[in-house]
């Protein structure tokens, strides 16, 4: 009896192109070695063959009832029928995502392991089992060990396509052993299968991508998770959003409570004159948006608000670098020339983030009146930015009026700031610039960034009222 074919995850479908052919070539993968090309059909005209690896590839992706034969029937009709029924076959082995691959036509990984080791390598698992042992402590390690902690949340909005998907990639489900339960096709398996890799998923979007990481150290009663004596958690902190609606006042108040800015009527815009990127009608030009101005406002108001709790718990103590685990704080996010200073100093920060949320709740774009406004805003843009517009249609937000200048944090950075002078004090190369008499500062005309200065009004805007509160 001649032995059985194994079957391998279908990646997709490649041309080769030569004087005299054209050959079709099927990516497969499979758990037992590496990814090969599996041949699939010879034709003569190149055109054809791309036509036919386009007709693979969309059957791939679809299924058995959304799958439409029409094209893969008349690309058919012009080959013979030997390369018309090769055709035909691979688009069923496509529909369902598996490729059968005849004994000998893939190697395993037995024999690449052999093949190095003949070649008098050392294999690259003992190489690697020598640096860095499975079974090691934290101290047994002699290089630094980095904890990378990752969140990602997807929606599924077509299970079917992630099952399959998750399949195609050479996933097998669990045996389904409890079949009352709310997962009996184990779409959670399949899920974080296919998240391993960066790309898209099919039938899924993604709604959170987040990561910190963290240097793991022995004094601060650190160990790798395998010896770890408690479990290892990780704090994300609470939603974005959230914090947002806290600091807003939605998640306190009442509906017919909250005064929130109006921004549809502070931002009102005008619908763009055209499509022309280049034109310099007054409507095509870039405008600070409803959507764009509220998201602004959430990241400045957050900015105030964990500026405000960081004054309470650092008072006049130095920020110390490493001190807090993963990617929290604001004062440690700061130039560290700005690392020692005091109470009253952080809390005049704080209230910078405010003055620029009230220029905004004013219907006025925000204009950094000093130093510190200044690298508040650029940190608001930046965190506005990495938030990008994913699930952003949603309550009150989703209700502002959309707008083609929505979320272009890009031209925000351009448009609002005098110079990026600031952001050259968390660079190195620049230690000492911020000082009015160092020779680059002079040479440039950056003038006094030192953290002492960074409350002076600019001279070319109106300044803020010296006499006006702090909220907190």
């Amino acid at each position: 009896m001649s032995a059985q074919p194994t079957l391998a995850a279908l990646r997709s479908f490649h041309c080769e192109h030569t004087p005299s052919k054209s050959r079709i070539f099927a990516l497969v993968q499979h758990r037992e070695g590496p990814a090969s090309l599996q041949a699939v059909l010879t034709c003569r005209e190149p055109d054809v063959a791309q036509r036919a690896v386009g007709i693979l590839r969309q059957a791939i992706q679809s299924s058995a009832d959304t799958w439409k034969c029409e094209p893969l029937e008349a690309l058919c009709t012009q080959l013979p029928d030997a390369p018309a029924s090769s055709l035909r076959s691979a688009a069923r082995h496509a529909l369902v995502g598996v490729w059968p691959m005849a004994p000998g036509s893939y190697l395993k990984w037995e024999r690449v392991a052999d093949e190095t080791e003949d070649d008098g390598g050392a294999p690259e698992a003992d190489a690697r089992a020598s640096r860095t042992p499975h079974d090691a402590q934290l101290t047994d390690l002699a290089g630094p060990v980095i904890r990378v902690e990752l969140l990602r949340e997807f929606h599924v909005h077509d299970q079917q396509a992630a099952l399959k998907a998750a399949r195609s990639a050479g996933w097998e489900p669990l045996p389904n052993e409890d079949p009352e339960g709310d997962d009996p096709q184990d779409l959670v398996g399949a899920v974080m299968w296919l998240a391993e890799s960066d790309s898209e998923i099919e039938g899924a979007d993604a709604i959170t991508e987040n990561c910190q990481g963290l240097k793991l150290r022995t004094e601060n009663g650190h160990e790798v998770a395998g010896w770890s004596k408690e479990p290892v958690v990780a704090d994300f902190g609470s939603g974005w959003r959230h914090r947002a609606a806290v600091s807003r006042g939605e998640a306190s108040k009442p509906p017919a409570e909250e005064k929130l800015p109006d921004f549809a009527v502070l931002f009102k815009t005008q619908p763009p004159h055209c499509e022309d990127p280049d034109c310099e009608d007054e409507q095509c030009r870039w405008q600070l948006t409803p959507r764009t101005a509220d998201v602004l406002y959430a990241e400045l108001c957050m900015l105030a608000d964990q500026a405000y709790d960081e004054c309470e718990e650092l008072g006049d103590g130095p920020v110390v670098p490493g001190e807090r685990e993963g990617n929290w704080g604001v004062f440690a996010h700061l130039p560290k020339l700005t690392f020692g200073t005091d109470l009253q100093w952080r809390r005049r920060f704080a209230r910078a983030a405010d003055d620029l949320v009230g220029d905004l709740e004013r219907g006025q774009w925000p204009q950094p009146t000093c130093t510190a406004e200044e690298l508040a805003l650029h940190l608001a843009v930046r965190d506005a930015g990495e938030r990008g517009d994913e699930d952003l249609d949603t309550g009150q937000h989703g209700q502002l009026p959309a707008h083609r200048d929505d979320y272009d944090f890009d031209m925000c950075a351009e448009v609002f700031f005098q110079d990026s002078d600031v952001l050259m004090l968390y660079s190195a190369r620049f230690d000492g610039i911020e000082d009015p008499d160092n020779e680059t500062n002079l040479r440039m005309g950056i003038g006094d960034l030192r953290a002492a200065a960074w409350f002076e009004p600019f001279l070319n805007v109106p300044a803020r009222d010296p006499h006006r509160d702090f909220r907190r």
